[in-house]
């Protein structure tokens, strides 16, 4: 018995100094990143964790609050006063949709998925040529205290082909439960919540299937005809020209975007993050992605744990949730 105990104390005492062991390597890890020689590092570190909804903390460790926000001051995207110009876009006054059902084969035809690749990231750029299709599809019940759905979830309840995770949702130190957004949903013609009052910025389509990009008021909104709608941000492309940024713009992180090229295909761009084959994109990658993909108007949805990507019932794309698919409120599909 008393070798059994002893046995079994060496091992917890073992266990211990090992934990022990890698918590000073990691803040030993941490202190070099925050202080060391390298301003790119510490600065993509920075606003990387920043962007987390857990993580956070880990900037504040060897750093004071005004160096972080000077760090975070200095790699933002710039939007001010943007504004769509619907003239860009060549396909309006054109209808997409021919009101008949296609065949599956018209369907995938519809829909092409190309790889997307950096030196940081990898990641996949789904091309929906018909507008009309792209949808927000929301979960059952807006409600802090209740689960939302997953993105297959959701995708199933609209019958939809496709989709990628859509706006903005509470999500307190990122144990939220997902069945309540933030800003403003709108869902097939209908604003779903919001006040019509208050200001957001808004990132969806208007019912001649135009992606807008802009600030503006609930009744704005509604008096525009957005059709489907969420809140996130920031803009990435706004009538063909690249927003303005400061440094990379932001940390590299998996990212979620949306945007259409002038003859209306709608781009849906998800990058992977937080893994060794890719550690994620800043907005600065973003943009040059959906400027290479000759988009007229973008914008970056949310990402992190929540940036997936789906196809025909399946995920295709490595979410870094440790927990697996996200439950979440509102996303981006694309109706069969």
């Amino acid at each position: 018995m008393r070798k059994v105990l002893r046995i079994t104390g060496r091992f917890f005492l073992w266990l211990f100094v090992t934990l022990i062991l890698l918590l000073a390597g990691f803040l030993v890890m941490i202190y070099l990143v925050s202080k060391g020689p390298s301003e790119q590092i510490r600065n993509l570190f920075v606003t990387s964790v920043r962007e987390t909804s857990a993580a956070g903390f880990l900037a504040d460790i060897f750093l004071t609050e005004e160096e972080v926000q000077q760090i975070v001051s200095t790699n933002v995207v710039e939007t001010g006063g943007i504004s769509t110009d619907t003239t860009l876009l060549t396909f309006v006054g054109e209808s997409g949709d021919s009101g008949d059902e296609g065949s599956a084969d018209e369907e995938s035809a519809d829909i092409e998925i190309v790889d997307v690749s950096g030196t940081l990231y990898k990641g996949k750029m789904m091309i929906v040529k018909d507008p009309s299709r792209v949808k927000v599809g929301v979960c059952d019940e807006f409600d802090k205290n209740k689960a939302g759905l997953t993105l297959l979830e959701i995708m199933d309840k609209y019958d939809a082909v496709a989709g990628v995770n859509g706006g903005r949702y509470n999500d307190d130190n990122g144990f939220g439960k997902g069945g309540q957004p933030e800003g403003i949903v709108f869902s097939e013609g209908k604003l779903v919540y919001g006040s019509l009052e208050e200001t957001y910025d808004i990132y969806g389509f208007d019912k001649n299937n135009v992606f807008i990009c802009g600030r503006m008021t609930g009744q704005q909104a509604v008096d525009k005809e957005f059709r489907d709608a969420v809140t996130f941000g920031p803009a990435l492309v706004v009538n063909g020209e690249a927003v303005s940024t400061v440094g990379t713009g932001g940390g590299l992180n998996p990212r979620t975007a949306i945007g259409q090229r002038a003859d209306g295909a709608v781009l849906l761009l998800v990058i992977e993050g937080r893994q060794t084959a890719s550690l994620g994109a800043t907005y600065l990658d973003l943009i040059e992605i959906m400027l290479d993909f000759e988009a007229v108007n973008a914008a970056n949805l949310d990402g992190g744990m929540s940036s997936s990507m789906a196809y025909e019932g399946e995920e295709i794309l490595n979410n870094c949730s440790i927990k697996g698919p996200r439950d979440m409120p509102t996303a981006f599909v694309v109706e069969r």
